[in-house]
Order: C-alpha cells, then structure tokens, then sequence
C-alpha cells in the first residue's frame, strides 16, 4: 500500500495567493466533505511560512477537533481569536468548519474588520452559508468552490515526480499521454472511476494495476455515512432516512438523465420498494430533501439552456460529486451505465475550469453542455463512451452540426476512442488527453 502522499493542487492555492492580505477579502473555500479543504489551507499554510511568515502570525482552528469545542461558541472564539494574535503584525487566522460556530458569521465579519488580521474558512453547508453570509458580509467574501480530485491531480499523486516530469515532456511533445509508460491510463481512468475521486481513496493504492478494493470500499462507507448523517439529516426539513436513502439512490441511478420533480415522485415511490413502515415523498418534501443533498454537494443540479438567454427550470439534469460512491451503493449495475459515468466526469472537470454549465436542445436532440466562461465565450461539448460505429457518429454530432448552422462557437465531441477527428469544425478528442490538459 502506498503511502498518504499529499497531493499538489496548484489552482486552488494560486486562487487563495490571488486574494491574499490585499483584497480585505474573506476567503471561503467550500466543497464537500473530505474533498481536500482541509489540506489546501495546511499547504497554503506552508506556503505562507516559507515565505517568511513566522508560525506566530498563523492561527488555525479546526471545529470538528474535539479539543476545540469550547470554540464553537461564537463569542469565546472571537475572544480568542483576538488574544492570540500576534501585535503589530500581519496575522493569518484558519477557521475550519466555520458553519459549526454559533453566530459565525458575525464572528467572521469582526475578525474580517480588524486590519491585522486576514481570514480564511471553510464550509461544508451551501445553505447554512448562504443563508448568513450575505445577510452580514455583503459582497466582502470570496468564494472558491473545491471539488475532489481532478483525473490529472490523481495522476500525479499516482506516480513520483520523476515520472509525472516525463509525462508533461511527452505531452508536450506528442499531444498525447499514450507513449511509453501510460499502458495502463485506461486502467488507472477505471479504477478513478470506480473507487472515487476523494484524495485518500489512494492510499489504498498496492501497485499500478492493484488496489486494495475492500479497503476502499470501507472508506467510500465511512465517508457516505459521514455526508449523510453529519450533513444532510442535520437540514431541518430532512426528517426520514429511509426516504432521504431512495432520493440518493435515485439521483445515483440517473446521473445525466433529465428529469422533473413529478418524474422522481412517481419512480421514487412506484419503483424504489417500500418497507411497510417507511412513508410515500410528495413534491414539496422531495424537492426539499433535493436541496439538501445540493447544499451539502453531494449532487449538482444542471438546467437547459433555451433560445440563448432562457432556462427551462421544470426539467434538469443532476450529476454526483464523486462516481465513487455511485459505484459503493450500485455496486455493479454502475458499470452498465459508462457514457452517463463518462459524462459526468467532463462535468466536474468543467465546473473546475470555471465554466457556467448547462444543457441544450436541438429540435429532438441534445447537446450534453453547453459550457460558457466568464466573458461570453460559449463551447458546445458532447459525450459519448464511443463513435466507432456509424450511426453513433452520426446521432452524436447531428445537434453540434445542427448548432453550428447558428453560431461559430468552438464545438467538441469527447470520447474514449483514441482517434481524433475533424468533422467540419467539430473537434473529436480523446477524453483522458482532454482531461490530463493543463
């Protein structure tokens, strides 16, 4: 088994330098549970001390410590907060967890106004967040969303260094990781997809080709427990674990499906089974359970973009943080399922490259993203597990031909096929090169 190697994460370090002391910015990094918050402010942290920050000017608390519980109070923790930070100089204050505070975000916004101090938090809990944060702060905070690990950040914690050096030469010098030494890429993609992308899932790691699958499987249980039980069942509208476990399941068993809330009341109670005491969902109780699990990040709801501007909101897609844990709860009926799996990994790699994401329609037809940056550039990407054959070719680039009678916008169709093709515009790219791009 391989050791617990931290995993470098450059983006979201660079996101956190680019907000530095300067800003008068709250940094608030939130993310699912176990995604690596944690130990993006341990790096930043280390980051900070070899740039001569003394360890006096740094202060970390963490609030699922059980030796910090006294700080859960709000107003002991600014208390305390404020007697140990160093005089006179630039102090960096680490607030893990923060939504676990009472008050904490009047806490927050004291600390965020004392000139010596420049604050970082992390939350595990959209809506408690939302709820207080913009309420009290205003627009002084910024956000960073972390997802769990990138394909590219669990290759390079896979291999040492020496060998990730290798690789970065050879795309840079071919376009492509299938040389010398990726024999296994397929395979390592597979085992990502299977057994998850949260950062400790490596450890379980034997060999190249060999895992430790009861070892990840326990850890995959522990960590749904966790989201779950700590999270989830903790929203005030979320009553009943049985009915909550059949809303996971279905959402699990259709990823990148679109769907309305009427479609998942009706398969939710007519084809998930019912023990004889567990209680029928309604609409309105559905929709709420939804929402926790999107304010907890355990799933990402994903709308229709229609006529340019509108959003079709009786319909949506809902893509999970982690394929992981869809493989833990299906077990093998995952597998029957590889191009909505595939599918939902470009939509997390995506929503990390800062993308505003949504559906689209072609007449009958869809485009799986229609993926737009912050300045109005719009990409059109399709998914699809392979178009060797014909007729998948043709169904898959039928809506981006359809689209690019309307616009010029770049337009990609991303499968698993090594063969990359121009169709008029449309770029066919293998989607391990797309994902392993820096």
């Amino acid at each position: 088994m391989v050791e617990n190697k931290v995993i470098h994460r450059p983006d979201y370090l660079a996101a956190l330098e680019r907000h530095r002391v300067t800003s008068g910015l709250i940094k608030m990094i939130t993310g699912i549970r176990r995604c690596g918050k944690s130990t993006i402010l341990k790096m930043y942290q280390d980051t900070l001390r070899s740039g001569g920050i003394q360890d006096e000017q740094i202060l970390a608390i963490n609030f699922e410590d059980f030796d910090n519980k006294p700080l859960l109070d709000g107003t002991k923790l600014y208390q305390f907060v404020k007697k140990r930070t160093a005089k006179n100089k630039q102090n960096y204050v680490f607030l893990d967890e923060v939504q676990l505070v009472s008050e904490f975000a009047e806490v927050i916004n004291s600390l965020r106004m004392r000139k010596n101090i420049d604050l970082y938090v992390t939350g595990s809990n959209s809506s408690l967040l939302a709820d207080r944060l913009p309420k009290i702060l205003g627009g002084r905070y910024i956000q960073i969303h972390m997802l769990p690990l990138s394909f590219r950040e669990y290759m390079s914690g896979y291999k040492d260094e020496a060998f990730i050096a290798k690789c970065d030469g050879q795309f840079k010098a071919n376009g492509s990781l299938m040389g010398d030494g990726f024999a296994n890429q397929d395979i390592i993609f597979q085992q990502y997809l299977e057994s998850g992308s949260f950062p400790e899932t490596l450890v379980y790691r034997k060999s190249a080709t060999a895992w430790d699958q009861e070892g990840i499987r326990e850890y995959l249980s522990h960590i749904y427990q966790s989201i779950i039980m700590r999270d989830v069942m903790l929203h005030d509208d979320v009553k009943e674990l049985p009915q909550l476990t059949r809303v996971v399941n279905f959402l699990f068993s259709n990823i990148g499906s679109e769907t309305s809330i009427n479609n998942m009341v009706g398969v939710v109670n007519n084809e998930f089974k019912l023990r004889p005491n567990d209680k029928k969902l309604y609409a309105p109780m559905l929709e709420k359970y939804l929402e926790a699990l999107l304010d907890c990040f355990v799933f990402y709801r994903v709308e229709r973009h229609t006529n340019g501007k509108q959003l079709l909101r009786t319909n949506a897609k809902y893509y999970a943080v982690d394929t992981g844990l869809r493989y833990y709860l299906l077990g093998g009926t995952a597998q029957t399922d590889a191009g909505h799996l595939l599918e939902n990994v470009v939509y997390l790699e995506l929503l990390r490259r800062g993308y505003k994401i949504n559906t689209g329609k072609m007449g009958d037809k869809e485009i799986d993203f229609v993926a737009q940056k912050p300045g109005g550039l719009i990409e059109y990407y399709q998914v699809a597990q392979s178009v060797m054959d014909e007729n998948t070719l043709a169904r898959e680039i039928e809506p981006l031909r359809e689209q690019a009678k309307k616009d010029n916008y770049p337009k990609f169709l991303l499968t698993r096929d090594y063969d990359h093709n121009n169709y008029k515009g449309i770029q066919h790219i293998n989607v391990l090169d797309w994902l392993l791009e820096k």
